[in-house]
């Protein structure tokens, strides 16, 4: 399967903080697929990793890509810019 890649902004106020850092982490760890995102102005980092979720320091605003290599690479992109679009639910 190619790699799969998306770009999205983050919607809420508070942007990636511990509870979205989470919600990021809990939905990516569902797939097989290694997972990475990052932004502008930081290294790509693993998105299973609450802590390197957090030390992204991404803000309401930030253009997060996502990217995905594996068998369920499209599904765990498309599930994860879905909540990044939802604001974390928040």
């Amino acid at each position: 399967m190619p790699l799969q890649t998306a770009t999205i902004k983050i919607v809420n106020r508070l942007g990636m903080h511990a509870r979205p850092a989470m919600l990021f982490a809990e939905v990516a760890g569902k797939f097989s697929a290694s997972i990475t995102v990052g932004h502008s102005e930081s290294d790509n980092v693993d998105a299973k990793s609450i802590m390197q979720l957090m030390m992204l320091a991404a803000t309401e605003g930030t253009a997060l890509t996502i990217e995905a290599d594996g068998e369920d690479a499209n599904q765990a992109v498309d599930e994860l810019t879905e909540l990044v679009a939802s604001g974390f639910n928040e």
